[in-house]
C-alpha cells in the first residue's frame, strides 16, 4: 500500500477507468483530469461496478489548453496519461486529429516536468508500430516504428506523431522526467460504463447488428491487463525510457471474434458469414466508415508482447477471455439483451 499521488489524464474512458480502479486498490491516492464534472456521478458509478472505493479527486482540464494542467499534475509523483482524442466521424483534414493527439501529449509532459512528477506512463498504440508496412509472417515488437509516409488513417498517423512527438520531448527537453509508453493492440473486455469505446462498440455491433463481417482480423488485449501494464510500467525501475506492447496472443479473424462474442451471449447464428471483398469496397464508396476497412482486407499482423513479460511480468488473458467478458459485460449493462 502507498499514499504516493497518480494523475490518470481521460478518467472517464473505457482504460482510464480501469487504471483508476487497479490504482485505487492498490492504495494510490487518485486524481483525474475530466472536461466536465458533471461526468463524476458516471466515474463514481463505473469504480462501484468495479467494486471499488478510495481516494479520488477530479479536476478539469483540457488536452486542447493550457489552463488546468499545473493545476493537475501539483504534488503527483506519476501521471498516467491516457487521453486521446478518438476521431467520431472522418475529418475533413488529418490534422484534426494530429494536432490535438500530439499537442496534448506535449501539455501533459511539459506540465509534468515542471512540477517534478517523477514518471509519465503514455498510452500510445500498437497504431503507432504497425503500420503502413508490407505483408509480412514476422511478429511486429516495439523496435518498429509505423510508416508515416504510407496512406494510413488520420487516427493511425496521429498516434505514431504523437508518440514520436513524446519523445523527441524527452530527448531534448525532459529534464529529470521519465517516460515509459505502452503500445496496446485492440482493447476489448468488460466496460464499466454504457460509453462504449471504438472496440467494444464493434464488439456490440457484431451482437446485435452484423449480419456477416469482413474478412479483417485484429490482435487482443483485455482492459484489464492493459490497465495492469500501465501500472507495472509506472512504478518498475526498467521501465523507463522504454516502449511495451500489450497484446494476448495470436490473431483473430473477425469472423473468430465474432463467434466467440455471440456464443458468450447465446446469440445464434455465432459463426457469422464473411461479407465478400468486392461488396466491401462498393459500400465503402458512400460509407467512410466502411471505407477505412478496404486496405486491411486479408491483412494480419502478429505481434510479440515477450518484452512486457520478460521485463515487467505481465501476465495477460486470454484472447477468448478478453472477449467472453466483453459480451458479459455488454449484457450486464443491458446493452446486449
Amino acid at each position: 500500500m502507498t499514499n504516493d499521488q497518480v494523475l490518470v489524464t481521460g478518467g472517464t474512458g473505457f482504460l482510464g477507468t480501469h487504471v483508476i480502479a487497479q490504482l485505487l486498490t492498490a492504495g494510490y491516492s487518485v486524481r483525474t483530469t475530466v472536461r466536465n464534472l458533471e461526468r463524476e456521478a458516471e466515474l463514481y458509478g463505473a469504480l462501484a461496478r468495479a467494486g471499488v472505493d478510495g481516494d479520488l479527486a477530479l479536476v478539469l482540464a483540457d488536452l486542447s489548453a493550457d489552463e488546468g494542467w499545473p493545476e493537475a499534475v501539483a504534488g503527483t509523483r506519476y501521471v498516467v496519461h491516457v487521453a486521446s482524442p478518438f476521431p467520431p466521424a472522418t475529418p475533413d483534414s488529418d490534422d484534426e486529429v494530429i494536432s490535438p493527439a500530439r499537442d496534448g501529449a506535449l501539455r501533459v509532459l511539459r506540465a509534468s516536468r515542471d512540477s517534478g512528477v517523477e514518471r509519465v506512463v503514455m498510452t500510445s498504440s500498437f497504431a503507432a508500430v504497425g503500420y503502413g508496412h508490407p505483408p509480412t509472417d514476422d511478429e511486429f515488437d516495439e523496435r518498429t516504428w509505423t510508416n508515416g509516409e504510407a496512406p494510413i488513417s488520420a487516427y493511425i498517423r496521429s498516434k505514431a506523431v504523437a508518440e514520436r512527438a513524446a519523445w523527441d520531448f524527452m530527448d531534448a527537453e525532459g529534464g529529470g522526467l521519465e517516460l515509459a509508453v505502452v503500445n496496446p493492440v485492440g482493447i476489448f473486455g468488460p466496460p464499466l460504463t454504457v460509453d462504449l469505446s471504438a472496440s467494444v462498440g464493434l464488439a456490440h455491433q457484431m451482437i446485435t447488428a452484423m449480419p456477416a463481417v469482413p474478412r479483417l482480423a485484429t490482435t487482443v488485449v483485455d482492459v484489464r491487463d492493459a490497465a495492469d501494464l500501465h501500472l507495472r510500467a509506472m512504478t518498475n525501475p526498467a521501465a523507463a525510457g522504454e516502449r511495451f506492447l500489450a497484446s494476448t496472443g495470436e490473431p483473430l479473424s473477425f469472423q473468430e471474434v465474432a463467434a466467440v462474442l455471440r456464443a458468450a451471449v447465446g446469440r445464434e447464428p455465432a459463426q457469422l458469414p464473411v461479407l465478400p471483398d468486392d461488396v466491401v469496397r462498393e459500400v465503402a464508396k458512400t460509407d467512410p466508415g466502411m471505407a477505412g476497412m478496404v486496405g486491411e482486407l486479408g491483412k494480419v499482423r502478429r505481434v510479440s508482447s515477450s518484452k512486457a513479460r520478460t521485463i515487467l511480468g505481465w501476465e495477460p488473458r486470454s484472447n477468448a477471455e478478453a472477449l467472453q467478458a466483453t459480451a458479459l459485460a455488454l449484457k450486464e449493462l443491458g446493452a446486449v439483451s
